[in-house]
């Protein structure tokens, strides 16, 4: 079996045919919710053994009773549990794993705990250190992206500095976008129309950016009104291949957080498709990526023009559309990749057929502002039917804790067309039997029956300005 040197020092297996299973014996999954789930049985797909750590209050998770092993690493409080990185590690090292897998959030996109995992010879599935560390100071990626030829919104330079501010977006022409280095989930971002208003709300952003990512630099960008959120699966190993599996749409978006996902993009040409692949594959051989990971980018609707947004070094929330388009198994994927095995498929392999859309269902309140609203789920009926597929770590009697992140389950149809892809979600939706708690059912039902969302014609915008509002009258009205 031949060979080379990983950036961790470790060989690659060059030989596709050695079994993962030889390679990594057990993996700890520095998680919870449904993506722990996923792991989990990927881990069991490859004939892996698994272990999660859980807090407190999910040690009689789903993920916690489908693993090999839970380790309870802390209480509820996540800075106590899941983003105790000596805590994971000791879980790791004290139950004989040999690698991580970090799912998303959390310490996923850390590049001190990746490289933690490194140095205590733990195997990372994930993107080396160096890529986790590089691409997650958005100024710095946006310099990758242009040094590697992708096209890049104008923008400053990385400030905390109002006066810094204020001079770069007079060149760049307002409105602008305040947008946070270590920025995500819409944190520390913000749309300013004028000198007066950008003067405002920097000492605010800098503020929200410094409490949630320990971090204050901001820069601003040119904001484009009519935007869509296009992004890129990719993947590579570690002997320099480099693969994308299509496209997805995500901009039905509330306050930056994504509502709906699908893949393929609606409403974008052959040749602009064939342009975002081309310049997502680009930044991946630019950054050397050796793991799973999403460019993202933004996509005006009135010029057709797209440029580079951020990239994430991560398996995303979004991943299962892109995995039911291209029949492929992404998470497993990263396992192999992780291993020091080839990918098990090229670019010529990958053919995107069918449509597939994706609901996330939060246990939040429409009508009163999407509130989190914890509880005991008493009732869990998933639908189910050919080309339907739920992630979740739900059923009777889970506790959602007011703890962590509201999304309770994903519910995916895939179909050989988009208008039918979009009938099979929203009866899915409609099958879904969820008591116990408030959820955002409706409001996405709500959303996949607009003609806007039908035709093909959402942008980033779209939810904040029209659709929530639409919907809380709605509901008013037929009460």
């Amino acid at each position: 079996m031949s060979s080379a040197q990983t950036l961790d020092g470790r060989p690659a297996v060059t030989d596709a045919r050695t079994p993962v299973s030889a390679l990594i014996r057990r993996v700890l999954i520095a998680n919870r919710g449904e993506i722990a789930v996923r792991v989990v049985r990927a881990c069991r797909a490859l004939g892996i053994e698994s272990v999660v750590v859980t807090s407190d209050v999910d040690r009689a998770g789903m993920a916690a009773e489908l693993a090999d092993r839970a380790v309870c690493i802390g209480p509820a409080a996540a800075g106590l549990s899941y983003l105790n990185v000596d805590a994971v590690l000791a879980a790791a090292l004290g139950s004989g794993c040999d690698a991580v897998h970090p799912g998303y959030g959390f310490l996923s996109e850390n590049p001190d705990f990746a490289q933690r995992c490194v140095d205590e010879g733990l195997t990372f599935i994930g993107p080396n250190p160096q890529i986790v560390a590089g691409t997650g100071d958005k100024a710095a990626a946006r310099e990758i992206a242009r040094a590697a030829g992708v096209p890049v919104l104008s923008g400053s330079d990385i400030t905390t500095s109002a006066d810094d501010a204020v001079a770069a977006a007079r060149d760049i022409g307002y409105p602008v976008l305040i947008k946070a280095v270590a920025g995500g989930g819409g944190r520390g971002m913000s749309v300013v129309s004028d000198e007066d208003d950008l003067r405002r709300r920097i000492p605010t952003a800098i503020a929200e950016a410094t409490a949630a990512f320990g971090d204050g630099r901001i820069y601003v960008e040119r904001f484009i009104g009519r935007a869509r959120h296009i992004e890129v699966q990719v993947i590579g190993d570690k002997h320099g291949a480099v693969v994308h599996v299509g496209e997805r749409d995500c901009s039905a978006q509330r306050r930056h957080q994504k509502v709906i996902e699908e893949s393929p993009a609606p409403d974008l040409s052959a040749r602009a498709r064939d342009e975002i692949h081309t310049a997502a594959v680009r930044f991946a051989r630019a950054i050397e990526l050796d793991s799973a990971g999403t460019v993202e980018f933004v996509y005006d609707a009135d010029t057709e023009q797209f440029a580079f947004l951020e990239f994430n070094a991560r398996i995303q929330v979004e991943h299962p559309v892109s995995e039911l388009v291209s029949g492929t198994d992404l998470v497993a994927e990263q396992i192999r990749v992780a291993a020091g095995l080839p990918l098990s498929f090229a670019q010529d392999d990958i053919a995107i057929t069918g449509h597939a859309v994706e609901a996330r269902v939060m246990a939040e309140s429409p009508e009163r502002g999407f509130i989190p609203t914890p509880g005991t789920v008493t009732t869990w009926q998933p639908p189910s039917g050919f080309g339907i597929r739920v992630d979740s770590h739900c059923r009777a009697g889970t506790v959602i804790s007011p703890y962590y992140d509201s999304m309770i389950a994903k519910v995916i149809a895939y179909a050989p067309t988009r208008e039918s892809a979009i009938d099979k979600l929203n009866a899915a939706l409609a099958e879904l039997t969820v008591e116990g708690v408030t959820t955002t059912v409706e409001f996405s039902r709500y959303l996949l029956n607009s003609s806007i969302f039908r035709d093909g014609k959402v942008t980033t915008r779209w939810i904040d300005q029209v659709g929530a509002d639409a919907f809380g009258n709605t509901r008013e009205e037929t009460r």
